[in-house]
């Protein structure tokens, strides 16, 4: 007789967790939402906003890339 779904999915569960693992949820936006692409225009929208008039994070941001020459080929 076939195992059920549910004892197929314990049987994972347990292997993983004997591997030291344990399972996480996590959520995340929802990109089916009509607000969706606006959500994400307005955020940019305030990011781009505070990284233009934070000057200190434009030094490091500059630093940070005159330090990757040779990184990628």
């Amino acid at each position: 007789m076939a195992e059920s779904v549910a004892a197929r999915v314990q049987k994972r569960r347990d292997a993983m967790r004997q591997l030291g693992l344990r399972p996480v949820q996590i959520w995340v936006p929802d990109t089916r939402r009509v607000d969706f692409a606006q959500e994400c225009k307005r955020q940019s929208e305030v990011a781009s906003r505070s990284d233009a008039s934070d000057t200190d994070l434009l030094h490091l941001m500059d630093a940070a890339l005159s330090d990757a020459d040779g990184w990628v080929e």
